[in-house]
């Protein structure tokens, strides 16, 4: 609880600051109000980028704060000097970002690998006498439905069987690939 000077609580209120700590900060305020438009629409014109620009425009008001006797002596535009302190800070970051290597998003995916060709030879060669090995039936399923990525009833209807004769076929027949394949097939059991 805050108390006030006649010594009744205040409930749930804090003091509220009425106006500016000092004549710096009132001229800050004011340059702001008067240019602070101008000099957003200035520096999004040159980065293209609004974040960026109001950065920019926090610099200059920063800068104007630090060199405040230049904003009252007056001698010049009080906006032809905010403008250039503007583009001088433009200037200034663009050179800085050419300068850096290209940022690199973070969520960038790593590349994919590949198969070598190589692999796929030898894949080939294992498989295909494992096939060979397998009854007619159980080739033929393996075929529609893995190598030509055939639903099983789609399988069922070009083979001329019920999709549960297909489904049965399709399990014995790998796991008697499986069985034909032995430990050559990695982190598969035979």
């Amino acid at each position: 609880m805050v108390v006030g000077s006649s010594g009744h609580r205040a409930r749930g209120r804090t003091r509220e600051r009425k106006g500016p700590r000092d004549p710096d900060e009132a001229l800050i305020r004011a340059v702001y109000a008067e240019h602070g438009r101008a000099l957003l629409a200035f520096t999004t014109r040159l980065l293209g980028d609004r974040a960026a620009a109001e950065d920019v425009v926090q610099e200059v008001l920063v800068r104007a704060w630090q060199h405040s006797d230049v904003l009252t002596n007056g001698r010049g535009s009080v906006r032809s000097w905010l403008l250039t302190v503007a583009r001088n800070l433009v200037t200034d970051r663009v050179r800085a970002q050419r300068a850096r290597p290209a940022e690199v998003e973070e969520d960038a995916a790593p590349p994919v690998a590949t198969g070598d060709h190589a692999d796929r030879v030898v894949d080939a060669l294992t498989v295909l006498p494992a096939l060979e090995r397998l009854s007619p039936d159980h080739r033929d399923v393996l075929a529609e439905v893995y190598f030509r990525g055939r639903t099983l009833p789609e399988a069922a209807e070009v083979l001329g069987v019920p999709p549960g004769t297909v489904k049965s076929r399709s399990y014995y027949a790998l796991r008697a690939l499986r069985s034909a394949l032995g430990p050559t097939v990695e982190g598969v059991p035979g």
